[in-house]
């Protein structure tokens, strides 16, 4: 087969939907800017590039873009097109796909929260992702600007509800929230589905291995009015932080940052309501309904 034929049979694939990529991952971006790098340090255009690896000029965009996953094939002919420095052959086992459902900034923490021994979590804007009801979660993903399709939609709630089984497969694994007051008085939708986010916050937070404290109006200025926050510890034994807010998320891992968060954490731990006086609490807004 010639190189103009598999370009032609390779240019219907590069336009169909089903095979770009909906969410790119970081990995997939950085590829494609590597290739892209590597292809203009040669001097070719895409069109030149394409002949040479046997792919349209627009599968070879949709790459460089990171819109697409590379065979192993575009892979192998686009090393030896750029001068085989060896580049793309070791950076391709490392890339992943787009996980639908999670924010791009958001991914690599979530991997993170698979494996970690520990996870710590205080919110101030809203029911933290780990224990909203379904109702809930529906109403913060379909308020969101701008909206969501019905299919992203889908899939939000989805991870959503997925992330969630962690509370219940990783009984030895601690995990610790510490919620402001008002996050649970914020009404959404009607009386049913308040008592519902009420008694899903209480079950998932009824295991040994799960903590819940919500910090009562009068506790007054604490010491993580900077934001939300959340800590982890790796099998490693290395400790990391993730702050969030409009369209972004920052991951920090250097020690002497990550150690002060944990101490702003442990202080309004001892400002917060104990475990049995958070349920209590609760209970007692679910009965004001």
């Amino acid at each position: 087969m010639t190189a103009h034929g598999d370009a032609s049979e390779n240019d219907d694939l590069a336009v169909c939907e089903a095979e770009r990529e909906p969410d790119p991952s970081d990995s997939l971006r950085t590829f494609g800017a590597v290739v892209q790098a590597l292809r203009e340090h040669a001097g070719l255009s895409r069109v030149q590039f394409g002949e040479l690896v046997r792919f349209s000029k627009h599968t070879v965009e949709s790459v460089e873009l990171g819109r697409r996953m590379p065979d192993e094939s575009f892979v192998d002919r686009a090393e030896e097109a750029t001068g085989n420095t060896g580049a793309l052959k070791k950076a391709a086992p490392h890339l992943s796909r787009g996980e639908a459902g999670l924010a791009a900034w958001f991914r690599q923490w979530a991997r993170l929260e698979k494996v970690a021994v520990s996870l710590c979590t205080y919110e101030c804007r809203l029911v933290p992702g780990l224990l909203q009801s379904e109702a809930y979660a529906r109403a913060v993903f379909e308020g969101t600007v701008p909206v969501a399709p019905d299919d992203q939609l889908a899939d939000y709630m989805a991870k959503r509800m997925e992330r969630q089984r962690m509370l219940f497969e990783r009984p030895t694994t601690p995990f610790s929230f510490i919620v402001e007051e008002h996050v649970f008085r914020r009404r959404f939708g009607d009386e049913q589905q308040m008592r519902e986010l009420y008694d899903h916050v209480l079950a998932l937070s009824a295991p040994r291995n799960v903590t819940l404290q919500i910090v009562p109006f009068e506790a007054g200025l604490h010491a993580c009015l900077d934001g939300p926050l959340q800590l982890l510890e790796t099998p490693k034994g290395q400790r990391l932080a993730y702050s969030e807010g409009q369209q972004n998320g920052r991951l920090i891992s250097d020690p002497k940052e990550v150690s002060l968060l944990h101490q702003r954490y442990d202080t309004l731990r001892s400002q917060a309501l104990n475990a049995k006086d958070s349920r209590g609490l609760l209970e007692r807004l679910r009965g004001e309904l």
